[in-house]
């Protein structure tokens, strides 16, 4: 847990070395709970990689985002890990993030992220964290510094129990992830990367089709859905430049991860209300 863009993604990504979680500079990346799982001769972890909480919520997505993170956390939790980062300054979404971890009653590990940046250097904002949490570790989810004591440190909090997930038969750690969601989600985030900051903030995807042709090309079939024909405009760009450029983006990386040579097609559709229903 940890408000946004703290890396909270990135270090379960890591900790898994294999891209589950989707991420990008901007908050609102993570918009549901993920789960997967871990496993080494020690046991089983399986992580919730929980949104960012967000300060303010002036529209219906961010209230969603905020519930669902809220909900997760009054469920079953064997150990808390809290992600906080030096390198920005606390504020009201860092204080509202406190607030719920505070209500947790399980185990706390406090994990500082970002050691690999020393400047800027705001560790005097968190300074009274080092007595109300007496279990800290300092990481680099970007270059995986320490997280041998960090495993160590979650193992130790863990009860002994059966398995909660059969791995034999496991393909990928997403728990909560299929093919077509995955695939969604590898879509949002090059709409994130490329697109100008208001613009990914009224996009949703879908995947509607993945088929296997006959010649062996995996065909994948998108959606990005937005509010707006404005912004519609912006994400097919002049001449069609940015959708192009955003399917390129998602044809390389999921050959990269399938092995197989990819078509992706994707169109752009409007519907202004699709944040009331997420």
């Amino acid at each position: 847990m940890g408000r946004p863009n703290v890396g909270k993604s990135t270090l379960l990504n890591n900790l898994l070395k294999q891209k589950v979680a989707i991420t990008s500079p901007k908050p609102q990346t993570t918009r549901f709970p993920l789960q997967a799982v871990y496993e080494d001769g020690r046991g089983q972890i399986v992580f919730v990689d929980t949104p960012g909480i967000f300060g303010k919520t002036p529209d219906p997505l961010s209230k969603s985002i905020n519930s669902k993170t809220e909900e997760t956390l009054t469920s079953d939790i064997d150990v808390l890990v809290y992600v906080i980062d030096y390198t920005r300054p606390r504020n009201n979404e860092e204080n509202k993030t406190l607030g719920l971890v505070r209500k947790v009653n399980a185990p706390k590990i406090l994990v500082i992220n970002k050691t690999d940046i020393s400047s800027p250097d705001f560790s005097a904002d968190y300074a009274f964290y080092e007595d109300e949490f007496p279990e800290i570790v300092k990481v680099s989810a970007l270059h995986r510094w320490n997280f041998n004591i960090l495993l160590d440190a979650i193992f130790a909090h863990l009860p002994q129990r059966e398995k909660l997930v059969d791995t034999t038969h496991l393909i990928q750690p997403g728990l909560n992830l299929d093919s077509k969601l995955f695939m969604s989600e590898i879509i949002r985030e090059k709409v994130f990367l490329f697109l100008r900051d208001e613009v990914p903030y009224t996009v949703n995807t879908e995947v509607e089709q993945i088929a296997e042709r006959k010649n062996g090309v995996l065909y994948v079939k998108g959606s990005i859905i937005t509010t707006s024909d404005r912004y519609k405009k912006m994400l097919i760009g002049k001449e069609g430049f940015m959708i192009k450029k955003i399917g390129m983006a998602v044809r390389k990386e999921l050959e990269q991860a399938s092995g197989k040579q990819v078509f992706v097609d994707l169109q752009v559709q409007i519907n202004p209300h699709w944040q009331e229903t997420f």
